[in-house]
């Protein structure tokens, strides 16, 4: 390189460097190069590509320090302005909530939770019922055994009577046991005594100063907030949400959730497990320690934590944030990853400055895509079935019929069911970004209707021909971890459809099968 090109390359940089160091919009948080504040460029890279060989799926991840923005990428079709399903993230905001709550003086982590609901009280309170508390609900440690929550989730419509009915078999505040239904509780808690979703009660207390905006949250029966798991935001509102816990509450200046009540809710309470050798825990991230619906992480951090791999991940040794949506088979592998690579990429100094590397962070970063199924084979069969209805047999899904159209890349299908008709479309060269009212894969939601809370569904459509007769529709939900996708099988006039989700990818979960009409 001459003098001219490395002057002119260095003039760049220091331009980059400054333009990432200036004053963000109060919307978003401030960018800066990761060697600046004493990350690794390298670290984040190798990183990168232990991510790209292991089992799982990422969707995004941004790196904070000292609370700016050294690393973030979405895998396309995710991206930066989609929501992600949160899952049991959801339950720090829903402590959150309780936090605000007690700071305002409208309960007492101390109040006996049957006080709040005497009209769905059972007939006969047992002593641990009387004496079950606040406390108990926000630390996991209510009694019950086992956890009721996909029982009552899946066939109640009163899920606050049916949680009051559910045996306590354990004094409440002594044995840890992880209970999504409890903090399905503190939801209802704070509707009780507010009049107010969580949403609409942490709105202008957490997410208009924040500047989060667009959540949304997955309500009950009943219309309270599940608290426990329903809540979307952006990756970058999962950041902010860490950095205002790191800052302990603090946010541009301003005391938003009190000191006090960050320190509390953050630090130990409850031993998931103390019949476990230390040399177990010593391993496990799910093993330090249980608090306010955090939980304690190895390296003196803390979590909030959601399944098939949503972290926030605050660590107060380092300064640091990281925030991570993704599919995991293995929670624990997947936060090994941070701990391996991302953590001693944080430095207590500033690096100096190693442009070409963090140039190649920034490509890298830009450039995350999930690959698209492999390109199939051109079926002699496409043109015969374009346009033909065909009636399907009675199925778990409803679906009536089915029709499907083709022109150029572009392949539609309508699904009929009682009640609706949807639309998929698919591309064989790239994500088909669309929107549909069709259910998607979901740990939680067992029905085959909209999940109650959320608009229409965002989603990314690739379809490919397997063989002459088989032709495979992908069908990814980019506001969600998972991922449907339709095998369907020709022969004759008959077509059968194999169902697959990501999140069960051994078990296929229904066998469509219909005739075409003539």
């Amino acid at each position: 390189m001459n003098l001219r090109n490395s002057v002119l390359s260095a003039l760049t940089f220091a331009i980059l460097l400054s333009a990432c160091n200036s004053p963000q919009s109060s919307n978003s948080l401030q960018r800066s190069i990761p060697e600046a504040e004493g990350v690794s460029s390298k670290g984040i890279l190798t990183f990168l590509d232990s991510a790209s060989k292991s089992r799982h799926e990422f969707h995004s991840i941004m790196v904070l320090r000292h609370g700016k923005v050294v690393a973030e990428g979405w895998w396309n079709p995710y991206s930066a302005e989609l929501k992600h399903t949160l899952y049991s993230t959801s339950k720090s905001f829903t402590s959150t909530a309780i936090g605000f709550a007690v700071s305002e003086k409208k309960l007492s982590l101390e109040d006996k939770v049957i006080s709040f609901f005497p009209a769905d009280k059972p007939d006969t309170i047992s002593p641990f019922l009387a004496d079950l508390k606040i406390k108990d609900l926000i630390t996991m440690s209510v009694g019950q055994s086992p956890d009721p929550t996909f029982s009552v989730v899946s066939k109640d419509t009163n899920w606050v009577k049916s949680f009051l009915r559910v045996p306590i078999l354990n004094k409440p505040g002594t044995k840890f046991l992880y209970n999504t239904l409890a903090t399905y509780m503190l939801s209802a808690i704070v509707q009780k005594v507010t009049g107010e979703k969580v949403l609409d009660f942490l709105t202008p207390r957490l997410f208009k100063p924040l500047a989060i905006e667009g959540a949304d949250w997955e309500v009950d029966p009943k219309g309270i907030n599940t608290g426990g798991f329903g809540l979307r935001l952006k990756t970058e509102d999962m950041a902010k949400f860490g950095q205002l816990y790191l800052q302990k509450g603090m946010w541009n200046g301003k005391q938003i959730i009190p000191k006090e009540w960050v320190e509390e809710a953050t630090s130990f309470k409850i031993d998931q497990a103390p019949e476990t050798p230390q040399s177990k825990k010593d391993s496990s991230d799910w093993m330090q320690g249980y608090c306010y619906q955090f939980w304690r992480c190895r390296h003196n951090a803390f979590r909030a934590d959601g399944a098939y791999g949503q972290f926030i991940i605050v660590m107060p040794e380092k300064d640091a944030v990281i925030a991570i949506t993704a599919e995991s088979p293995d929670m624990q592998d997947e936060i090994n990853l941070v701990w391996k690579y991302l953590y001693p990429a944080i430095q207590d100094e500033k690096l100096a400055a190693d442009e070409s590397t963090a140039r190649l962070l920034k490509e890298r970063l830009s450039k995350l895509a999930l690959p698209l199924p492999e390109k199939g084979v051109k079926s002699n069969i496409q043109q015969d079935i374009a346009g033909k209805k065909y009636i399907m047999n009675p199925n778990d899904m409803h679906v009536q019929s089915l029709q499907i159209q083709f022109s150029e890349s572009l392949c539609s299908v309508n699904f009929k069911t009682i009640d609706t008709t949807y639309q998929l479309e698919f591309t064989s060269d790239s994500w088909k970004l669309a929107e549909t009212n069709l259910p998607g894969p979901s740990l939680t939601n067992h029905t085959n209707k909209p999940i109650a809370g959320l608009p229409p569904l965002r989603i990314a459509g690739y379809f490919s021909w397997i063989d002459d007769n088989t032709l495979q529709l992908v069908s990814r939900y980019i506001e969600s971890p998972h991922t449907r996708t339709y095998i369907c099988h020709f022969t004759g006039d008959k077509i059968t459809i194999d169902l697959k989700s990501s999140n069960s990818p051994a078990i296929k979960l229904a066998a469509l099968e219909g005739k075409q009409i003539h």
